[in-house]
């Protein structure tokens, strides 16, 4: 049995960091070890890349045009689990302390030893991608959820899904084969800062149901008339 960190194809790694020089030298060392890179060069809009990318794991400088590391990492978390590793020259526990209180995994000073940053990056994804067992699921034939990416794929084609399609799917799986009320459900967008009436939850619902059943051909999230939806 492959390992869950070495599959059919690299693990990718998102690179946020504005010293282009540095983040280069980065990039070429690991693709020397096997990861697909992307570094990023625009920071207006850091998790719209993200999404784009999404990544296995994201390395993560704290001082950034725009808006500083400690803001992007609050954000993908609102998303994603994926793993994040702070890489700063800012050497002070109150922003070792703050990294980890945004959503960060580990933090690795500046400058940095390539060899150091390889053995928290490989510890990273064993924990993360090794040992969890739930990370990817089948709910029906070829349809299948990867928890690390909240992402969903049907023959290993992923079905395009919306920002508010991802989390109300990734709360019915969650809370599976349980009943989740439609005022659950709109509170789980409402959190994001996303709010919705409930004639657009039910359209969201809806279209969400479509996309599925026109890829996989059957009804993967049913009604509970009168009290919510669930998943079996």
């Amino acid at each position: 049995m492959e390992s869950a960190v070495r599959m059919n194809t690299k693990l990718k790694i998102m690179i946020i960091e504005d010293d282009a020089s540095l983040a280069r030298e980065i990039g070429l060392s690991l693709e020397k070890w096997q990861y697909e890179i992307v570094v990023v060069d625009q920071f207006d809009d850091i998790l719209q890349e993200f999404m784009g990318v999404r990544p296995q794991l994201v390395l993560m400088d704290i001082n950034l045009p725009c808006h500083d590391g400690f803001y992007w990492c609050s954000q993908i978390r609102q998303l994603s689990k994926v793993p994040v590793i702070y890489i700063s020259s800012r050497d002070d526990d109150r922003d070792k302390i703050m990294a980890i209180a945004q959503g960060g995994d580990d933090y690795v000073e500046k400058p940095l030893r390539m060899e150091l940053l390889r053995a928290k990056i490989e510890a990273m994804l064993r924990r993360t991608y090794e040992y969890k067992v739930r990370e990817r699921i089948y709910l029906e034939a070829g349809l299948c959820y990867d928890y690390a990416v909240q992402s969903l794929y049907y023959l290993k084609q992923e079905i395009d899904l919306t920002k508010s399609e991802r989390r109300l799917f990734a709360r019915l799986v969650e809370s599976r084969p349980d009943v989740v009320t439609r005022d659950e459900l709109m509170m789980e967008l409402w959190n994001t800062d996303e709010y919705v009436t409930d004639a657009a939850l039910t359209t969201i619902i809806s279209r969400l149901r479509t996309k599925l059943k026109s890829m996989c051909g059957t009804d993967v999230i049913l009604t509970k008339k009168g009290q919510g939806y669930y998943i079996l």
